[in-house]
């Protein structure tokens, strides 16, 4: 199954390290990561509590389970709005971690955004802690504003992301790691970590699954993978930008949760594309996902924000020019030579329709640019270099940390 950015990301990681003959063990709670066989995986139970009718998760196991300080407060707050699942998790993590340290005897701790509490019990226990930020959830929070801006929706998606506890956490870790220099700017303004304690390493894409599919006829014009319901993905300017082409160019939205009274049902009717679009609207297997990207003339990604933009660098890997907003990390991604792909101000429509239109006019500019999207990737955006530098960064972490022990 292909699960999301930040499972590619563990997923990879591990992969890397262990070819590269570290030992590397993943904890994670569900969901979980698909992980080559060889790499030990520790998992956290949760109580999958949020959003969850109460008599619904009752039934699903045995009620004592609820009988613990832990669960009785995760499943309370979760009933007034609180997603608590990263706080839950490092606190049961934390629990466990005298076990896991006698057992295992890890060197360093990379943690994946959750940012959680019980981090700073395991830096207190000895062991320095790196965290991947890989964009600050303040701006899912503030995309979420702009759509609604009434108090009470406000109040709820404050009450949903735990920006207190990473904004407490985050400063208070030996080192922090993010994906692009865009990300950096946004970790440095909301979180107040100086630019120095701040690693700017690169995702990789991998252009062995992802490339150019022979054999696969071109469906439609314009293809756009991603959450249509994640505000900052920006599917709203890119079905207006729809609206100002012709009626010949159609669009493949590719989304495994569109809901059926949704953002995207309602601006197509807004905008009558009804005979334009196409989903494909069920979970993918990698395989299937890169025939998707085959079956597009352009990719497209109008995000108002991307920490790094996998659909951007997977598109490029098939072999797709990209038309893109330049905002957040897509710049770094795509290029700004315009050899790659297009960029067009963000939330601007017909920027957009008019990027979109000048490359489907010139068939065999559009090819070479898919040609150079390709050897971007494979030039710039490789797993083996990200894994490699960021071992270099827990090096320089566990040195430091030792410094620091020894002078105490």
């Amino acid at each position: 199954m292909y699960c999301g950015g930040q499972g590619i990301y563990a997923a990879y990681l591990a992969r890397e390290w262990k070819e590269a003959g570290h030992d590397v063990h993943v904890i994670a709670g569900p969901p979980l990561p698909d992980l080559e066989p060889g790499i030990p995986l520790h998992v956290i139970p949760n109580q999958n509590v949020f959003g969850a009718p109460f008599r619904e998760w009752a039934a699903q196991g045995d009620p004592r389970r609820l009988l613990t300080p832990l669960n009785l407060w995760e499943l309370g707050v979760s009933r007034i709005g609180v997603f608590p699942e990263m706080q839950s998790f490092g606190l049961r993590l934390l629990m466990r971690w005298r076990g896991l340290q006698r057992r295992h005897r890890f060197d360093v701790v990379f943690d994946n955004q959750c940012l959680s509490w019980g981090l700073l019990g395991i830096r207190a226990a000895g062991v320095p802690v790196v965290s991947a930020i890989h964009h600050p959830l303040h701006i899912d929070r503030e995309a979420d504003f702009a759509i609604d801006p009434r108090l009470i929706k406000k109040i709820k998606r404050t009450l949903y992301f735990p920006l207190f506890m990473q904004q407490w956490v985050a400063p208070r870790l030996d080192k922090i790691v993010t994906v692009s220099e865009a990300s950096r700017n946004e970790i440095e303004h909301y979180f107040g970590i100086p630019e120095k304690r701040i690693a700017v390493v690169y995702n990789g894409t991998d252009a062995d699954l992802f490339r150019p599919m022979e054999g696969v006829e071109k469906q439609t014009d314009l293809i756009f993978v991603g959450r249509t319901e994640d505000r900052k993905k920006g599917i709203g300017t890119l079905l207006e930008a729809l609206s100002h082409l012709p009626d010949s160019v159609t669009l493949k939205i590719v989304d495994g949760r569109i809901p059926e009274n949704g953002l995207v049902p309602r601006l197509i009717r807004k905008h009558r594309l009804e005979n334009r679009v196409v989903f494909q609207s069920r979970f993918l297997e990698v395989e299937d996902l890169v025939r998707e990207y085959s079956t597009g003339r352009i990719a497209v990604v109008p995000s108002f924000f991307e920490g790094f933009g996998f659909p951007a660098s997977e598109a490029m890997a098939c072999g797709l020019p990209v038309v893109a907003n330049a905002a957040g990390a897509l710049p770094e991604v795509v290029g700004t030579s315009n050899e790659a792909g297009r960029l067009v101000p963000p939330r601007d429509a017909r920027a957009l329709a008019g990027a979109i239109a000048e490359v489907l006019a010139e068939p065999e500019r559009a090819e070479r640019m898919g040609r150079a999207a390709r050897a971007r990737v494979e030039r710039i955006f490789r797993w083996k270099d990200t894994a490699a530098q960021l071992v270099e960064v827990f090096e320089d972490t566990r040195r430091a940390a030792h410094r620091r022990s020894r002078s105490t």
